[in-house]
């Protein structure tokens, strides 16, 4: 933490830094739209009624839909004693129960906590204790892992929900099978039921919409708290960039429950009144088949998603042909797969830059025209800052670098978040008057353009997901016979970068990799487990006794 004249100080800098790159870039008086009062709940109501909110396999369901069955739910949870301000956890895949449980918890005046469905039971019972939440929502398949959780929560409160519900043709390319019913409450029965709307409740900008946990810079899971205000400018600055109208089909190849289909898929179509085409989970023939079946166009997800379906050997040019823009984001992109990307389908993928903090997008490259590649690090440019949004690099003093510099992204914009749930010391930590700092290393160039070439700290970044290494160490240590571990991130082709893990055993003790594996696989989500366990006699250490993961990085890549 700085004290309040060292902080005056950087804010006067900062503001000098900002107001440079602005002219730097050509946008010396660049604005966003204006979000006025508006909340998310605003922007799903002003939507046309009858127009299509979600295409679901063989499923349209309209807003009007949507507005009656969330009525339903807000109605049945308001009788249960839910009231404004108390927290939904919704542990869903991209479903329309996620979107429905999303405007029902907004019309209670209540928060959304979006969980990854694929957190265990030992993930959920720290976040549950962390955020409380009054009501929790997941698939029939999760209830074992969720329930055991759930604390905290009146029983009657937990429901559970299929997949297949608002899917009548049952299909099993991607739809799991179903499920052994849970001896608890159905969402189904709740939409079938009666319950009247709830009395509308004081909703206002400044309130809390969304909390999405993220490791962020210290490991420690952090609710990051964004409030309407944050998702309507967003979704605002998404809308005009993206030339989104009630015409667009948005294809829901990011998780709801991540910050880019949460803001860019499923707010971006509340706030142009178009429809998100949604398939549960990501696979690429399914997605592939939904691309000519439903015309979507438009779509951001990971660079991975893809390369999968670059490698379906049956995608052609037509599979894009309905597309007016392909983003990506998430995870680094490299300059040669964009190359593959547009010599296949003649289509061109345009890089973008975000973070939960961020509520999502704070750099987009523009629509059409070359994207620079750092002739030095081969780093494609992330693009460049949005309007409204000012980006600066700064040094490990906190003070503001030039052009080409080496140092950490710092943003300030109307997407930043209101700070990290009960956790002001944290808060303080990144956030000085508005201006966030992200941990990410970069720079940029003469012109203007942003690129990113490290993080900050360890952080691994999975598939676009972000691993912290110690919270898969501690799982590590608790496995019978372990000495040392160390996690670090390895490049990969396809994931951009996936989980080491190096260990050592206790003297007279034998590490079983395989059973390992399964260790971890039980009380991990599937993108934190290590793809490759390294069994050492030892484990490089400083003088001082620490463990260095630089060390065992540079050792993975002479290896390899």
């Amino acid at each position: 933490m700085t004290s309040e004249p060292e902080a005056a100080s950087h804010l006067h800098a900062y503001e000098e830094a900002a107001s440079r790159l602005r002219i730097l870039r050509g946008a010396p008086s660049a604005s966003a739209p204006e979000p006025g009062k508006r909340t998310a709940l605003d922007l799903f109501r002003a939507a046309p009624p009858e127009a299509p909110a979600v295409f679901y396999f063989d499923t349209t369901l309209t807003y009007a839909d949507i507005d009656r069955l969330s009525d339903r739910l807000a109605g049945w949870l308001a009788r249960t004693g839910m009231a404004r301000g108390d927290r939904i956890a919704i542990i869903l895949q991209n479903v329309p129960q996620f979107v429905i449980a999303s405007v029902a918890a907004w019309k209670l005046g209540a928060i959304v906590v979006s969980l990854n469905p694929m957190y265990r039971t030992p993930e959920l019972r720290k976040l549950f204790r962390d955020c409380e939440p009054k009501a929790v929502i997941c698939h029939d398949d999760q209830w074992n892992n969720v329930f055991p959780a759930t604390e905290s929560v009146v029983p009657e409160r937990v429901l559970w929900t299929s997949p297949r519900d608002f899917q009548a043709r049952n299909d099993a390319r991607v739809l799991p099978a179903p499920a052994a019913a849970p001896q608890a409450h159905a969402l189904a029965a709740v939409f079938a039921g009666d319950a009247p709307a709830p009395p509308a409740a004081a909703l206002t900008a400044d309130d809390i919409g969304l909390l999405l946990y993220t490791s962020g810079t210290t490991g420690v899971p952090k609710g990051a708290m964004l409030t309407h205000r944050n998702l309507v400018a967003t979704a605002l600055t998404c809308r005009d960039h993206f030339e989104l109208d009630g015409a667009s089909r948005i294809f829901g190849v990011a998780p709801l429950f991540h910050i880019t289909g949460f803001e860019i898929q499923m707010i971006a179509a509340f706030v142009s009144g178009g429809a998100m085409v949604l398939t549960y989970r990501f696979q690429p023939q399914v997605a592939l088949d939904a691309f000519l079946e439903w015309r979507p166009t438009f779509i951001v997800g990971a660079i991975t998603a893809f390369i999968a379906l670059m490698n379906q050997p049956a995608a052609t040019g037509r599979h894009f042909g309905s597309f007016i823009h392909i983003y990506s984001g998430g995870a680094p992109i490299a300059p040669s797969v964009i190359d593959a990307f547009a010599a296949r389908f003649g289509r061109a993928i345009r890089s973008s830059y975000g973070m939960t903090e961020l509520t999502s997008a704070s750099h987009l490259a523009p629509n059409a025209g070359r994207i620079p590649v750092d002739p030095e690090s081969g780093a494609l440019s992330i693009g460049k800052p949005t309007p409204g949004v000012d980006a600066i690099v700064v040094d490990d003093a906190r003070r503001p670098l030039g052009p080409g510099e080496h140092g950490e992204v710092v943003v300030r914009g109307p997407g930043v978040m209101a700070g990290y749930w009960r956790k002001p010391a944290e808060t303080d930590e990144v956030l000085t008057k508005g201006w966030l700092h992200s941990g990410d290393v970069g720079f940029f160039d003469a012109d203007g353009w942003f690129y990113l070439v490290d993080r900050k700290k360890d952080m691994i970044s999975a598939s676009g997901f972000k691993v912290w290494p110690r919270e898969v160490e501690d799982v590590i240590y608790a496995f019978p016979g372990v000495r040392e571990a160390a996690v670090v991130g390895a490049a990969d082709p396809y994931r951009g970068e996936t989980v080491v893990a190096f260990v050592s055993a206790q003297p007279g003790a034998a590490i079983d990799v395989a059973a390992l594996t399964r260790f971890c696989r039980e009380r991990l989500a599937a993108y934190k487990c290590p793809a490759e366990i390294c069994v050492l006699d030892d484990l490089p250490k400083t003088e001082s006794g620490k463990i260095t993961r630089n060390t065992l990085r540079d050792s993975l890549d002479r290896m390899r």
